[in-house]
């Protein structure tokens, strides 16, 4: 098939002729011009508007793999040419430098592809424009493949933070440094077997379980009960023990139709993977029947393991439980009972500050507490432990117990009038 006439060529072009398509022109003449001498071949530009995160990965693999990458040129002899900024993307928190993406023609030779950031310089607007150039159409599938797969390997090891906000959903990746493991929570043995069962059989072999007994793939569970009982540890733990990347999505008052295409246009292409929805309850009303028609999608859940987290049940919208396909378990994460207070207590060690009698007593008295509580109790022993070298069991608990009765009713004794925390006149 032989390539379609080009009607208005660049080298036949005058700046007076159409004063504002040159100044676009110019750019991309220069950067198809270079992109032949370099390698001999004429290039390709390609729209690439559905790919938002292109550059995202792009200014990933300039830190962790700039081998990858040549920076063939700069653009503007005026502009950046390199960028500085605070990074724990390698798992160091330090500030890093690497060439900047704005103002270079980035080159992977490996895929003869090109691409370029830069602002385009007009007489009645300036705005910044960024293109992509390839040799031909099968060498950009293959650039795409292998930047789909690179970012689903950074995002391993990593607590994948999507937040949306004003400006559209913020990207966060934070390095996993203590990890949780299975051991580590504390549920009904039942419920947490058929959990990380369920886990393990969605991404064993790449599904082969569903696809065995014909089940469609893709699964959604949801977590519930108060808070401080061990639901973002349970998500911890299955971030720690599955290769699969795992993103935690927060949604805000800022959640909207077009942050939640975003998400879903990504985690797409991430699958398979454990997409973890915090605070489900809090969507926006006005974003509910987008988001249940997006779960409803026959392709937005391809591969996608959803686990929806919430401190308040009833708020949930009845439409998300009670259809087949949103939500197909929910699971309540309740109180610890004795045993796993005990559990949990003995693990932390607790039983250095005081004898066995008072560490059964302890265990008794502490009905209605929290896991996030008995962390509290460890911490507050132990303080009193270290400097008074004894500790006064029944007062630690009477006051996280009246504390915990006082958040629940919100029932704080404050006067108004009486300045608190320094800030008072």
């Amino acid at each position: 098939m032989t390539a379609p006439q080009t009607l208005i060529p660049f080298e036949q072009l005058s700046k007076e002729a159409m004063p504002h398509y040159y100044d676009y022109a110019v750019n991309i003449h220069e950067i198809k011009t270079l992109l032949l001498k370099k390698t001999g071949q004429d290039f390709q530009m390609y729209s690439h508007k559905s790919e938002e995160d292109l550059w995202e990965i792009v200014e990933q693999l300039l830190t962790r793999q700039p081998d990858d990458i040549q920076i063939i040129a700069h653009v503007f002899d005026c502009l950046e040419t390199k960028t500085i900024h605070y990074s724990n993307m390698t798992g160091e928190n330090k500030h890093v430098i690497h060439p900047s993406l704005n103002n270079s023609i980035l080159y992977f030779p490996t895929y003869e592809v090109a691409l370029a950031k830069l602002p385009i310089y007009q007489s009645h607007e300036d705005y910044e424009e960024d293109f992509i150039f390839a040799e031909s159409d099968e060498r950009l599938l293959a650039f795409i493949d292998y930047l789909y797969k690179q970012q689903k390997e950074f995002m391993k090891g990593y607590i994948n933070i999507f937040t949306d906000t004003e400006d559209g959903v913020e990207k966060i990746h934070e390095k996993i440094t203590h990890q949780v493991s299975r051991e580590d929570v504390l549920l009904e043995e039942g419920i947490k077997t058929e959990i990380f069962r369920s886990i393990d059989e969605f991404f064993l072999h790449s599904g082969s379980f569903f696809k065995k007994y014909d089940i469609p793939y893709k699964r959604g569970v949801l977590l519930y009960g108060a808070p401080g009982n061990g639901k973002t540890t349970l998500v911890k733990s299955i971030a720690g023990s599955t290769s699969a990347p795992v993103v935690y999505w927060q949604i805000t008052e800022y959640t909207t139709s077009y942050s939640i295409k975003e998400v879903f246009s990504t985690i797409t292409k991430m699958a398979p993977m454990i997409l973890v929805i915090e605070d489900i309850d809090s969507m926006p009303e006005e974003s509910r029947s987008v988001f249940l028609n997006t779960l409803d999608g026959a392709v937005s859940k391809e591969g996608i393991f959803l686990i929806g987290t919430t401190n308040y049940p009833e708020k949930i919208d009845p439409a998300l439980i009670n259809r087949a396909g949103r939500f197909d378990r929910a699971y309540e994460i309740k109180l610890p009972n004795e045993q796993a207070r005990s559990q949990y207590l003995r693990k932390r060690k607790i039983d250095q500050f005081m004898p066995e009698t008072e560490m059964d007593r302890l265990v008794k008295n502490t009905a209605g507490l929290s896991i996030a509580q008995l962390n509290e109790l460890y911490m507050s022993i132990a303080l009193q432990w270290h400097y008074e070298e004894k500790v006064d069991i029944d007062k630690i608990i009477n006051d996280l117990l009246t504390n915990n009765k006082k958040t629940w009713r919100q029932d704080w004794d404050i006067n108004p009038h009486k300045p608190t925390m320094g800030f008072g006149r």
